[in-house]
């Protein structure tokens, strides 16, 4: 494998140029940084150009890095990912990240849309009302989570031994998960990334890379979407989610 001639191949597929060679007060930082994501890690595993750009763009809101967001919403739409796929991405990060975190990238996301032309707001994607989010939130939970949840925090006390499932059905699943944009497979992949980002989820990390392999993700395309956020997370959340999963994700070797 060339990784210069890889890293050149995929930058220009992703963004419409050429990587650095000598540019820049950092020339050596940036070979480094653009030949191992662009001529390495862009090559390892199965998932398409489009979902790793869609794991990047859900590494880069949750740790705020906004500079690098706007970059890599300018390379999704690039290579043809639509605004409501990018959209969905960054909204779906609400539950974990807060509110606050989420407005900065959606104002960030929105001004690489602005700069291209795409008029906002984009079409609506809400397909629940105020009187069915619970129960098609639960529709879409039960079957993967099962009562969970209710079970693990009935020790509370009232109200919150109620409310506290309840906002993770309504709010989690039935304001985000049902929305257009992006599948039910694609959700609980970023989820797991979502979270293995964080860092101290890995509870929540292990239940999702279940729910991932239970929506139809393999053990490969779960592995491969957590060594491709590696490089903007860090290999000690890698690691981490690697081994909070290891039972699931393990392959027996002959």
């Amino acid at each position: 494998m060339d990784r210069v001639k890889n890293c050149e191949k995929k930058f220009k597929e992703l963004f419409g140029g050429a990587p650095t060679v000598n540019e820049g007060n950092d020339p050596e930082f940036m070979r480094i940084l653009q030949r191992f994501i662009f001529g390495e890690v862009c090559y390892a595993g199965s998932l398409d150009d489009r979902m790793r750009e869609l794991v990047t763009v859900t590494v880069l809101t949750v740790n705020q890095t906004l500079p690098q967001l706007k970059a890599h919403t300018a390379a999704c739409l690039h290579i043809g990912v639509s605004p409501a796929e990018i959209r969905e991405v960054v909204y779906q990060c609400a539950p974990f990240i807060g509110f606050p975190k989420t407005l900065n990238a959606i104002a960030a996301m929105d001004e690489v849309f602005a700069e291209n032309g795409i008029a906002l707001p984009l079409e609506r994607a809400e397909t629940v009302t105020e009187q069915d989010r619970y129960e098609r939130g639960l529709a879409l939970q039960s079957p993967t989570y099962g009562d969970e949840i209710a079970v693990r925090y009935a020790w509370l006390p009232a109200p919150f031994d109620e409310a506290v499932p309840y906002y993770l059905t309504a709010f989690g699943f039935g304001d985000f998960n049902t929305r257009k944009g992006l599948n039910e497979k694609e959700r609980e992949l970023l989820t797991v990334v979502l979270l293995a980002a964080l860092g101290g989820a890995e509870v929540q990390v292990r239940s999702h890379v279940l729910g991932a392999l239970k929506t139809g993700s393999t053990k490969e395309e779960v592995v491969c979407a957590l060594v491709h956020a590696m490089p903007y997370m860090g290999i000690p959340r890698l690691f981490n989610a690697l081994n909070c999963a290891k039972e699931l994700l393990e392959e027996k070797k002959d």
